[in-house]
């Protein structure tokens, strides 16, 4: 049973921001996007940086407004469109589905020790729910250490932690609320190899032991598949396919997704780029391949090395082509 629903989401930015900009530039950072996150499952998010990735996590906590679409969080057995809620009704669906975002340096407060940081805008909706403030101290000490610190940390500050353990505070402060889902954005993408391992391992435990759902940003697809159940790939606001992450590796389609797993398996994504321009003729004709493909067709022809006319003439629909695995193109 899915307990959050994206259906037909799209987002749109101007491309030049300021007075004299000029009117009317402007990109799709999230073109008709649709997927669903199941009940205690980890749906992974992957593609190259401005795909929209975290562009879609903001608009499911309402940070960004949609343009149009709907995104339906399943609560009590009823579906509630997130976009009708009004202040103390987004407040509480944002108590339950958290956000941790990528860099904890910048989302927590240098000024604060750590039982503020957790405790800073839960006091008063947690008291709501008759939790005093003695209860909300040992609360905050236990969930310290569910996620593998001490509780003697709660006097330290922020600058006295490692990136890894500024994560796992971050993940504590969302843990506070006892959410329903957790939106990870690129939670390990900056900590070594090492830490990010023990980083996952945590979050799979505290699903297991808390019955959660995820939505996990990445975009490393070798992370993503180590610890998603299913995975969305998205280029240029757009889901290129989707599959099981079990089979996703073996069973990849796209092209897109193809190219983003040479570009893990060590082979540099410039290098590829620059190999897939010169089989398509060079950096000028990509250039003009990239500006025809946006104007009706695919919005990877450009990139593609299986590209046909009918790429750049009509846009290809996501298609189910095996059960559970879905893809966005005409050469497969």
């Amino acid at each position: 049973m899915s307990v959050l629903t994206v259906s037909h989401l799209y987002k749109r930015f101007n491309l030049e921001a300021g007075f004299f900009a000029r009117f009317g530039r402007s990109v799709n950072a999230v073109n008709d996007l649709s997927f669903s996150i199941n009940k205690n499952e980890s749906y992974g998010l992957v593609g190259e940086s401005g795909c929209g990735k975290t562009t879609t996590a903001r608009l499911l906590v309402r940070m960004y407004e949609a343009d149009s679409g709907n995104i339906l969080y399943r609560h009590n057995n009823e579906s509630i469109d997130i976009s009708s809620l009004k202040k103390e009704a987004l407040r509480q669906y944002r108590e339950k589905v958290r956000y941790v975002f990528q860099d904890p340096a910048r989302s927590l407060n240098p000024r604060m020790n750590i039982y503020e940081v957790l405790v800073s805008g839960c006091r008063r909706p947690l008291k709501r729910r008759g939790i005093n403030e003695n209860q909300l101290k040992i609360k905050a000490q236990r969930i310290l250490e569910e996620v593998g610190l001490q509780v003697s940390d709660m006097e330290k500050r922020p600058s006295e932690f490692s990136g890894g353990q500024r994560q796992r505070i971050s993940i504590a402060r969302a843990l506070l609320m006892e959410p329903e889902i957790l939106i990870c954005d690129e939670v390990v993408s900056a900590l070594d190899v090492s830490i990010q391992g023990q980083i996952l391992n945590l979050l799979l435990d505290i699903r297991e032991k808390r019955d959660m759902s995820f939505l996990f940003i990445a975009h490393d697809l070798k992370v993503a598949c180590y610890f998603c159940d299913r995975i969305g790939v998205m280029y240029k606001g757009e889901l290129m396919e989707e599959a099981p992450a079990a089979n996703l590796y073996k069973e990849a389609r796209h092209p897109y997704t193809q190219l983003l797993f040479s570009s893990a398996a060590g082979v540099g994504e410039e290098t590829l780029r620059e190999d897939l321009s010169q089989r398509r003729g060079g950096a000028e004709v990509a250039e003009k391949d990239e500006r025809k493909a946006s104007e009706s067709g695919c919005s990877f022809a450009a990139r593609c090395p299986k590209v046909t006319d009918r790429c750049y003439n009509e846009h290809p629909e996501l298609k189910e082509i095996n059960p559970g695995h879905l893809i966005r193109c005409f050469n497969n």
